[in-house]
């Protein structure tokens, strides 16, 4: 790999009183009611917001086939809404590997790159991101040991260093390295085990650990990744940031009647393996739950950060003691739009960010 040392791309400045940078995972969620075109445009709103008020990086994820989410074309989004930021870095969280060839990923990155240069970032993850049958007709391949050997060539496209003998010598990334682009996006491993923290670490990349997902496993993952960290080109020490479920509304009562529509659109999903859009705060307070649901429940509100801006701050500041976490990367799910924009600026608040 011979990328210039890209530390300064990677580790953010913190705004405020924050003790690490903060970021935006914007999940896309679609309210029952709503529409896609409801959440993208929401997702340019809280970009702006974002770029205002002095969060680090946005970030969007790749899913596909789930009606309560939409954001199925990462590139696509992230160039739009770089139209529509200044400062902001941008970038997937993540696209998924296993759905796309190298080459494809490469030249959508570079010509991101080359719309907004230095304010690009790429994640990848191997995750399906969907359903069984979806993930069949994207042409998925699930084998083991393929996820790295992609992962590797991307890199090599990424800095047009494929070398000879390889089945892809003599390809080239367009837009890319070979046409003077002066830099590429920083290539980070998504996770949620250990086994993509060893990996992240061998190989000397930034990574993000799902805690929205699987917070049990979040302290050992981040341990891992530290104790086999290498120097590389792109990074001189270990960078790892987390993704934090949050929830901040202007009091306790308000939070957890907005956290509810979120925990009981996850509860049904893994109850029945089927998504659907967001349910409304009435729809949610409606609900009966069953002793398996309540119990679901609870383990969900257990992990998310919500409460009014001080008493999320505080929440949010002895997660990171607790992780040791370098960033964290803020995801919040609601029925509106208007809610997941108030609850980051309610956290904006807290911190003192600018304004």
């Amino acid at each position: 790999m011979t990328a210039h040392r890209n530390d300064d791309k990677i580790r953010g400045i913190t705004a405020g009183s924050a003790p690490v940078p903060l970021s935006v995972l914007d999940l896309a969620p679609v309210g029952s009611g709503r529409t896609a075109a409801h959440s993208l445009r929401t997702g340019v709103e809280l970009a702006r917001l974002g770029d205002r008020r002095g969060f680090h990086r946005y970030w969007v994820a790749e899913h596909h086939a789930m009606p309560d989410i939409a954001s199925s074309s990462p590139a696509v989004v992230l160039a739009h809404l770089a139209a529509h930021t200044r400062r902001l870095r941008l970038g997937a969280g993540g696209v998924m590997l296993p759905n796309h060839a190298p080459l494809i990923v490469a030249e959508q990155f570079g010509t991101l790159e080359a719309l907004a240069p230095d304010r690009i970032d790429l994640g990848v993850g191997r995750a399906g991101g969907t359903d069984a049958a979806t993930a069949a007709a994207l042409g998925r391949s699930d084998d083991a040991e393929e996820f790295p050997r992609r992962l590797g060539t991307l890199l090599h496209l990424l800095d047009d260093d494929v070398p000879e003998g390889h089945a892809l010598a003599g390809v080239r990334a367009v837009p890319g390295r070979a046409q003077g682009l002066p830099s590429r996006p920083p290539v980070w491993i998504l996770g949620a085990s250990e086994g993509s923290a060893e990996l992240a670490g061998r190989l000397g990349l930034p990574y993000a650990f799902a805690h929205h997902f699987f917070a049990r496993r979040t302290v050992p993952a981040l341990e891992r990744y530290r104790e086999c960290f290498r120097p590389s080109a792109l990074l001189a020490s270990p960078y790892a940031l987390i993704s934090v479920p949050v929830l901040a509304a202007d009091n306790m009562g308000e939070a957890r009647r907005q956290v509810r529509t979120g925990a009981l659109a996850m509860i049904r999903r893994r109850l029945t393996g089927r998504s659907g859009p967001i349910p409304t705060p009435e729809e949610a307070e409606a609900h009966r739950f069953g002793a398996e649901d309540e119990e679901l429940l609870r383990a969900r509100l257990d992990v998310i950060v919500h409460g009014p801006g001080d008493e999320v701050r505080a929440g949010l500041d002895a997660l990171q003691k607790t992780t040791g976490a370098d960033e964290l990367m803020i995801t919040s799910t609601a029925h509106a739009g208007e809610t997941r924009l108030r609850s980051y600026e309610l956290l904006a608040d807290a911190y003192g960010m600018p304004g």
